[in-house]
């Protein structure tokens, strides 16, 4: 059994109630209700054109409706209305809501009423949670109720997804589902498909995008035909429904749009096209576990730039639409493969998708358990408690847009913060003679730092970030020419600011920390910069982050 401390319990309090009181803040500041859209792309931000261009985040929840039994998880659990009202309080803006394409192009699946798709299974304990939690949906077909959930999602902006064609959980490499061409896709019957679910929800104005397929795989992967059917696809959705925006996956299990370099995809339409891509952490295997943190989180980033990235350089759009970790908070890969790729989606400003809402599962093909939990899930089984606030506020962090268009002011102009991941906080300064601590980014001053001169110092004014040992907090001065105020970016994950200090008359390299029982910033001694594995670095991860308003 596992021990705690006073300190431990202190700390996982102090997150708990921190993440309750940014939630209110997040909700106040994320209530404005969807009107009538459609937004556009401009570079590689998504913008709203009825805001005069302004810049809107997508920050979102996947929630599972191309399961076995073709009914958005959860409704046996907890009325629709109630699970739908949870959403914003989190602060979350938008729900990638999956579907399987049989719920549109076999008429016998979308016609089977929700009673009778649960009676087929056998699940007669979720017809009785569905009797008692949502009485109304009960005899509806199944792509009425697939409506009523989206209409349910009100002010939340809603992607839909097309995850599969049959109703299951997804994936291998083998299920004959996964690229064209194979048994259960068959490129024409997905392109109707699509046409259809466009044209259903033209009009409805929380529908802000359709993305046309869920992570292309499988062995007949091969880009002739990727280019040729996702080309077709979007023609298809956008003449549909010329409101939504169109998001399209890459190859490998929506990891590689690397062949976009080379050769863009061509369509008739602009300013509606973004890509997206995917990642966890076990698709490096045990790496996150057993390898140098420093090592494999700049691996996974160049990968990602590599890979997909770089079309945010080019001034296309690219959102990372699945990335999850387990939500208890025990798995050491999945902790430092977030707290590595938070610094990225803050750094780059990404919109995304998280997986996922769902607490559990009606049942679960592959094990066909019923009424499975799911641990990426940030409700619990009862669909009413977080699974785990610490880790959600985290995530809070990169929830609101840092940058864009229409976001700037004379009052606001781009500036830094400092974004040290593995809390969702900032660093904050108070004066110059208090330590520096870790706060809201909200409430993060405005930090010059320009790599050539090495100077982290407050925006107009004289003082600069000083270094005073090991153990010590580094303060604001004015004296900003000693090496102790220079500081720079190193180790390879490049997340670590480092200075250097007098330590018995020799120059030591120290690296901005924090002291976990008071969210104090120190400088200790650097960790993780060789290739040592058995160590954790993330107490030292920080991000320079470019923004016009501090952040969430």
């Amino acid at each position: 059994m596992a021990r705690f401390s006073c300190t431990k319990i202190i700390i996982i309090l102090f997150y708990v109630l921190l993440f309750l009181l940014l939630s209110c803040t997040t909700l106040q500041n994320t209530k404005t209700k969807v009107k009538a859209f459609p937004f556009h792309t401009n570079g590689r931000w998504i913008v709203d054109e009825e805001e005069g261009g302004k810049r809107v985040k997508l920050a979102c929840l996947s929630w599972m409706a191309h399961g076995l039994a073709v009914v958005a998880e959860g409704l046996s659990k907890q009325p629709l209305d109630s699970i739908t009202k949870r959403i914003r309080p989190m602060g979350f803006n938008c729900i990638r809501l999956t579907w399987p394409l049989e719920l549109v192009i076999n008429e016998s699946l979308a016609s089977l009423t929700v009673k009778e798709s649960f009676n087929r299974l056998g699940l007669f304990d979720d017809i009785n949670g569905i009797q008692a939690h949502n009485p109304s949906i009960l005899d509806l077909p199944l792509i009425n109720a697939f409506q009523a959930v989206v209409k349910s999602l009100g002010d939340k902006m809603v992607i839909l997804d097309n995850h599969c064609t049959k109703p299951s959980m997804c994936c291998s490499e083998t299920d004959q589902n996964g690229f064209f061409g194979d048994k259960y896709f068959d490129p024409h019957v997905w392109i109707k498909g699509l046409t259809k679910m466009a044209t259903m929800f033209n009009g409805v104005t929380n529908v802000v995008a359709m993305s046309l397929r869920n992570e292309p795989r499988g062995p007949r992967s091969n880009l002739k035909d990727w280019y040729r059917y996702m080309a077709e696809g979007a023609e298809a959705v956008h003449g549909a429904n010329p409101n939504v925006l169109v998001i399209i996956s890459g190859l490998v299990w929506d990891q590689d749009l690397s062949f976009l370099k080379n050769q863009p995809l061509k369509l008739s339409f602009n300013g509606k096209l973004v890509f997206e891509v995917h990642q966890y952490s076990y698709g490096k295997g045990p790496g996150w576990q057993i390898e140098n943190p420093n090592k494999m989180c700049a691996k996974i980033l160049g990968e990602a730039m590599r890979n997909s990235s770089f079309l945010l350089e080019q001034g296309r759009p690219v959102m990372l639409s699945e990335f999850g970790v387990n939500m208890k908070g025990t798995n050491l890969g999945d902790n430092r493969f977030l707290n590595c790729y938070l610094g990225m989606l803050a750094e780059l400003d990404m919109d995304w998708a998280l997986w996922t809402l769902v607490g559990s599962y009606y049942i679960r093909n592959g094990d066909f358990i019923v009424g499975a939990g799911e641990v990426y899930g940030v409700l619990n089984e009862d669909w009413i408690r977080v699974r785990n606030a610490s880790i959600l506020h985290k995530i809070s962090a990169v929830q609101l847009p840092f940058r864009g268009p229409g976001l700037s002011s004379k009052a606001n102009k781009q500036h830094k913060v400092i974004f040290h991941p593995l809390t969702g906080l900032c660093v904050l300064t108070k004066s110059t003679v208090d330590p520096l601590r870790l706060g809201p980014c909200s409430n993060s001053d405005h930090w010059q730092y320009k790599p050539q001169e090495t100077k982290l110092s407050i925006e107009g004014t004289l003082l600069c970030l000083k270094a005073y040992g090991e153990g010590k907090a580094p303060k604001l001065g004015r004296e900003c020419s000693s090496p102790n105020s220079t500081w720079k970016m190193v180790s390879d994950s490049k997340m670590h600011l480092s200075s250097r200090v007098n330590k018995n008359g020799s120059s030591v390299r120290v690296c901005l920390d924090v002291d976990t029982t008071n969210n104090i910033i120190v400088t200790n001694t650097c960790k993780c910069l060789t290739t040592h594995k058995s160590c954790d670095a993330e107490s030292q991860w920080f991000k320079l982050v470019d923004s016009v308003g501090g952040g969430v």
